[in-house]
């Protein structure tokens, strides 16, 4: 199992370097990401995030028994408001954060990177076997939240942002590690009795960042694409 974890761990490390050599998430880590080019990530992660109770449930209903399925509803109660440390639904986080910078999900369209990382996710959480969606969620997901929405949290903050104002990426980087590590244990219990899975839980979490990087260049696109419109 420590071979397990320490390639599932190497795995996770360089799908990290991977999202954080993206031009998006580089010029956050500078500041020099503007405000209307994060506007346009805020909308479309919102509309991608929409979905993550129902992307979990998805792989939930695949797990093989109701005792892992326990251990991962921690998470859906966070989600939701019901855990005791989290009393408030993080969908109303993110609206809050959404008035404050005076946008909205209602009527946003996905842009094709969007919609690429929300099928890819529910392609791989809806699978019967479990190992994809695991993969998907951990290697994928939660273990790159913490980097991911720390560099957004630095192009913000350059921006004159203050905790309040983004209080849904601190929340996030402060728990996901532990939502990932959840996740985590329960791909190395299958891994342990059936190593063929450990590939399909690599791929899974390969194909996440995939879509995750057309994700950042669609959101570089369409700003690029409104700038040239406005000086036109």
């Amino acid at each position: 199992m420590d071979m397990q974890l320490a390639l599932f761990e190497s795995t996770k490390e360089q799908l990290i370097e991977r999202i954080r050599s993206h031009s998006f998430l580089k010029r956050c880590r500078s500041g020099e990401v503007s405000l209307d080019e994060l506007k346009i990530f805020l909308v479309q992660q919102g509309l991608y995030s929409a979905y993550f109770t129902r992307y979990l449930c998805a792989m939930m209903a695949n797990l093989p028994s109701n005792e892992e399925v326990l251990e991962l509803a921690e998470n859906l109660f966070e989600e939701l408001g019901l855990a005791p440390n989290s009393p408030r639904p993080h969908h109303l986080i993110y609206r809050e954060m959404l008035e404050h910078y005076s946008l909205s999900l209602d009527g946003a369209q996905p842009l094709a990177g969007t919609r690429r990382l929300i099928d890819s996710m529910f392609l791989h959480c809806r699978n019967l076997n479990p190992a994809a969606g695991l993969g998907a969620l951990c290697l994928g997901a939660e273990g790159l939240v913490p980097v991911m929405y720390g560099e957004i949290i630095r192009g913000f903050e350059a921006q004159g942002a203050i905790r309040r104002d983004i209080e849904f990426f601190h929340i996030h980087v402060e728990c996901d590690d532990g939502h990932a590590d959840t996740i985590r244990e329960i791909m190395l219990d299958i891994a342990s009795s059936t190593p063929e899975q450990i590939d399909v839980m690599l791929s899974a979490g390969m194909s996440l960042v995939d879509a995750r990087l057309d994700f950042f260049s669609s959101i570089e696109e369409a700003y690029q694409e409104r700038a040239q419109a406005a000086m036109a």
